[in-house]
């Protein structure tokens, strides 16, 4: 599914994937961050259809 420009603008913007794993982490859910195809830099999504989740390291 892509990024609408209504929703772009409404999401927070992260300027580097780890700025964005940082905030996901910090949030209390379960978020992953994705580059945006719009704005270019990352947003963070529940979502998990269709994508393959990595495996925790223990």
């Amino acid at each position: 599914m892509r990024t609408t420009l209504g929703i772009c603008t409404r999401k927070a913007r992260y300027a580097s994937e780890q700025d964005a794993r940082n905030a996901a982490d910090r949030s209390g859910f379960v978020l992953r961050p994705y580059r945006c195809e719009l704005c270019r830099q990352y947003h963070l999504t529940s979502r998990t259809k269709g994508k393959r989740i990595p495996r925790p390291v223990e």
